[in-house]
């Protein structure tokens, strides 16, 4: 029998295979592929569907599917009952939906369990749960969009489990190839986690609960058939990696510049910040086991506060199964040395030995478990993670390749040619859509992830990768951040009482500044290039205009630079506090910025702005 759901858009409600409602009136056919949820807003609940996909590979014969396209309906008939500004908020919150769910890559599957690693699913033992209740509510991105259709559940009014489809955001992709004349299915799983989401200035180190930024867990897998036929069942390997924020209370705080301002919170003694990076560690190894903490950010300029904030942490935490290890990335592989790397797995491979992997052979049964994971992180947890998680990614699967009799003792995979290009462009993939995700652009570095080589060409890539960071981050995340904060219920609509919160407009200046500053840069390279378009034929006019251009676009950009923060694009529906001294007022929400002074709290001065810059230009 095929279950329905039907839900009644008068009052919401839903039933589990109702019968026909005659003479009703068809008005559109959709087809659905699964529910995402409801969401409340103000006319009232709306449903998000997923009406296209894509199918992604197979794992243990189940389909793993891309969600490409989706619907957003509405339950209420109309908005005939709110207000002028309750319907353009109504429709803004439409909007942010959409952007969001078109922005992202959503993955799902009906009979595998995408939010766990194969490891986490043999320790929990198969049973016939249904795969929502078993799912790791940390990469369950839709769990608040679930909330209404599992409370029903659990009240035992209704079983709708088969319609409670749980989707990661991330990044998933499966190949099938051959090594050695055995078949393989090599996989790629990266579940963003949705506990401290956001984009990338508006989401640093950690929060009150202890959880982290950006955080990822990556699991590559290998299904490898132990017979050249390809007969029976195949040896499945695992290796898990995760990547978060530094694990501190730290931010930066735009400001129109290209390297924001830096707030790094030292105050060790303060038990509430410590207490903050305790939590953290205390759920990475209640779940992971021992940490290898692999730090990637610059030892000195703008990014050694933070470095030296983590190394104080894990001193003060006195943690005997967090091994701490500062590798500075830029430094070690500065010239363009990009296989210099190698000295980092080398440093790392007696810990990798003892951490091992997991496999379960073709019996189905567990032979080695993982015990241990790599934290790695830089100051993006994005560019020089991923090339550093990929390389520790490759020497493991060396490993595993050889204790199942894949590869011999003196064989490498780098050797295989057909596999590297695969492994290479899965890893740099992978990189672009969680630098998406969360900073708005595809990842830096990714020349070298695909081809092994660093070249200029991938350089000049990356500064343009760079310059669109700025000008999204700075511009345009605030709508993005509003996206994650609505779609992860942390905002909810309240009907009444009523405060829009898009009703507070931006000050005059900060639009016409800017329309000042382009238009008077526009003016002054046709006066220059092009005077006879504006019929000048006096040197004293024309002197006296580009001089008067100049002076505008320099006066224009000087207050914008005197200002940023006026001209920021900050979110609008959730406040971002910043745990410093001074407060401010922006946008009605409430912005704290620090005194540039060296104390607990370290803010660095302009002299030492450095970022995530191409190693086209030399990094202090």
């Amino acid at each position: 029998m095929v279950d329905s759901l039907t839900i009644h858009r008068d009052s919401g409600r839903m039933e589990l295979n109702a019968p026909p409602i005659a003479g009703i009136q068809m008005l559109q056919e959709v087809v659905v592929y699964g529910i995402m949820g409801f969401v409340q807003l103000h006319a009232g609940e709306y449903m998000i569907v997923i009406t296209g996909y894509e199918h992604v590979g197979t794992l243990r014969g189940c389909d793993i599917l891309r969600a490409t396209t989706f619907q957003i309906l509405p339950l209420p008939h109309n908005l005939s009952r709110l207000s002028e500004v309750q319907i353009e908020d109504e429709q803004t919150y439409v909007h942010l939906l959409q952007d969001h769910l078109r922005q992202n890559t959503f993955y799902y599957s009906y009979t595998y369990d995408l939010t766990r690693s194969i490891q986490q699913q043999a320790e929990s033992g198969y049973n016939s749960e249904p795969m929502w209740k078993m799912a790791d509510s940390r990469f369950y991105w839709n769990r608040y969009f679930s909330d209404k259709m599992i409370s029903v559940t659990e009240s035992g009014e209704q079983d709708l489990s088969p319609f409670i489809l749980p989707v990661i955001q991330g990044f998933v992709d499966i190949t099938s190839t051959v090594i050695n004349n055995h078949p393989v299915t090599f996989g790629l799983i990266s579940r963003r986690s949705r506990e401290r989401a956001g984009t990338r200035y508006f989401s640093r180190g950690l929060d009150d609960s202890g959880h982290a930024s950006n955080f990822v867990e990556t699991e590559q897998l290998a299904f490898c058939e132990r017979e050249p036929s390809g007969q029976g069942h195949p040896y499945q390997l695992s290796f898990v990696q995760t990547r978060g924020s530094v694990p501190g209370v730290w931010g930066q705080v735009t400001n129109t510049r290209y390297t924001p301002q830096l707030w790094v919170e030292g105050d060790l003694g303060d038990r509430h910040v410590l207490d903050t990076s305790r939590t953290h560690f205390n759920e990475q190894l209640r779940i992971y086991g021992p940490q290898i903490l692999v730090n990637l950010v610059n030892k000195k300029g703008y990014e050694y506060p933070v470095g030296q904030l983590y190394a104080r942490i894990v001193d003060a935490l006195a943690e005997p199964r967090l091994r701490y290890i500062h590798f500075d990335f830029h430094h070690e592989c500065r010239k363009m040395r990009w296989n210099r790397v190698q000295l980092l797995i080398d440093e790392l491979e007696p810990e990798l030995t003892k951490q091992g992997y997991c496999c379960i052979d073709p019996n189905s049964v567990p032979s080695k478990r993982q015990s241990s994971v790599v934290r790695t992180n830089c100051m993006d947890c994005l560019d020089r993670t991923n090339v550093v998680q990929s390389a520790l990614a490759r020497w493991v699967l060396n490993r595993q390749l050889r204790d199942i009799g894949v590869l011999s003792s003196t064989e490498v995979i780098e050797n295989d040619a057909q596999f590297m290009s695969i492994f290479n462009n899965t890893w740099a993939d992978n990189a672009d859509v969680l630098s998406l995700a969360y900073s708005g652009t595809g990842a830096l570095k990714t020349d070298y992830t695909r081809t092994g080589k660093r070249t200029y060409a991938g350089a000049l890539n990356d500064l343009s990768n760079s310059l669109i960071r700025y000008v999204k981050n700075n511009y345009m995340d605030g709508a993005r951040q509003d996206g994650i904060d609505l779609f992860l219920g942390m905002y909810t609509v309240e009907s009444s009482p009523f405060t829009s919160p898009f009703a507070k407009k931006k000050h005059w200046k900060v639009h016409a500044i800017p329309t000042g500053f382009f238009a008077s840069i526009s003016l002054f390279l046709t006066i220059l290039f092009s005077p006879e378009k504006l019929a000048i034929e006096s040197s004293t006019v024309y002197i006296l205009l580009l001089s008067f251009c100049f002076a505008i676009a320099i006066t224009c950009w000087r207050y914008i630079q005197q200002h940023g923060t006026e001209f920021v694009d900050w979110p609008k529906l959730k406040p971002i506090l910043f745990p410093t001294e001074s407060a401010v007022k922006e946008n009605g929400r409430q912005l704290r910025v620090t005194p540039p002074e060296r104390s607990n709290t370290a803010m660095l001065d302009e002299v030492e702005q450095g970022y995530e810059l191409p190693t086209l230009k030399k990094t202090t």
